[in-house]
């Protein structure tokens, strides 16, 4: 879901994400010139199968090339962490935030007494004379966006727009103005992993007491990373989501994982587990389960989940880590009994 500006509420949202303007360069801000049409920040989002790059909230994402599967989705946070709630970013030239605040006005859907107030800001005088036409070229006007899924708060983020020229910071009050870190965090709220379905050898049903064998093949199992930038400030982050270990859960008390903990590392090539080999139906996996009591009605459920390693780098800085995140899925697994015949 993109982002929603100024023009579709009243009021922006609580942010978690405070700015760090000082530890970025100046060149960061570099001379650029922002595309024509709805504003700098035109709606948009990113595609289903998250290759294709797009605009949303102010924010270019591009994200890396994922596989398909039947359970490809977003990771769960390992902790109390969540992206920022709103933040701010250049949004309209001084030509157009007078086409977009103009018909605003005219329509008098706001009311006359804040219309006129809004004149006199960014009009008369007050400070802002005639939109800053005559430093077309020299600057942007901000906005603030907000995250949709963020609970509503209102005390952060309502700054009315404001004018930054180019190559100078945003005011100091605005704590939730985009920064590197900023787009790190909302980059790693759109990151996409791959199914986490293993390899089962026996495939679908097993038997009690005999050794299933659980892997995750290194082709299938790799980073995916999404970068968010603002290029008209040119300043990027890339985050990165990086699998290190597979936990397995039955779905029953009345089994044994293998290691003792659940938890399969990654191997060095990259894959998880060892692929069953014929002759080894009676040794330990590296990676699996051994149930001790056959299903009934219902088979159990085999629950796959990685843990996913974040980090991220971003102009002027190396970046660090995020919290973990993890991926799941669920795959049903028939237990038998081990039928003996009698001489």
């Amino acid at each position: 879901m993109p982002a929603v500006s100024r023009v579709a509420r009243a009021v922006a949202v609580t942010s978690l994400a405070s700015a760090a303007w000082l530890l970025i360069p100046a060149s960061a801000y570099a001379d650029k010139t922002p595309p024509p049409g709805g504003g700098i920040g035109s709606s948009g989002d990113s595609t289903p199968d998250g290759t294709i790059s797009a605009t949303a909230g102010g924010v270019k994402y591009e994200p890396s090339k994922i596989d398909t599967g039947d359970s490809v989705g977003p990771v769960t946070v390992v902790g109390n962490w969540t992206p920022p709630g709103c933040w701010y970013v250049p949004t309209y030239t001084a030509e157009q935030f007078k086409a977009h605040v103009e018909p605003i006005w005219s329509a008098d859907s706001t009311g006359s007494q804040w219309d006129n107030q809004q004149r006199d800001t960014y009009v008369n005088g007050h400070p802002y004379t005639n939109f800053n036409l005559d430093k077309a070229d020299k600057g942007y006007w901000w906005d603030s966006y907000v995250n949709p899924s963020y609970p509503p708060g209102w005390d952060t983020c309502n700054k009315p727009y404001f004018w930054v020229d180019k190559g100078a910071p945003p005011p100091a009050d605005v704590r939730e103005a985009v920064t590197p870190e900023v787009l790190a965090k909302l980059a790693y709220a759109r990151i996409r992993v791959p199914s986490t379905k293993v390899t089962l050898k026996p495939d679908g049903t097993t038997k009690v007491n005999l050794p299933t064998w659980a892997w995750l093949d290194k082709t299938d199992f790799h980073p995916v990373s999404v970068t968010a930038s603002v290029p008209v400030l040119n300043i990027s982050a890339t985050t990165t989501a990086t699998p290190v270990s597979l936990k397995l859960e039955p779905g029953t008390g009345d089994a044994t994982v293998f290691p003792a903990t659940g938890e399969c590392p990654i191997n060095a090539d990259g894959s998880i587990g060892t692929p069953y080999e014929a002759g080894n139906a009676d040794k330990t996996p590296p990676c699996g389960v051994t149930y001790l009591r056959a299903t009934s009605t219902t088979p159990y459920t085999l629950k796959a989940t990685v843990t996913w390693k974040i980090h991220w780098t971003g102009t002027g800085t190396p970046g660090g880590n995020l919290p973990d995140g993890t991926f799941g899925q669920d795959q049903q697994v028939t237990v038998q009994e081990i039928q003996a015949v009698n001489r």
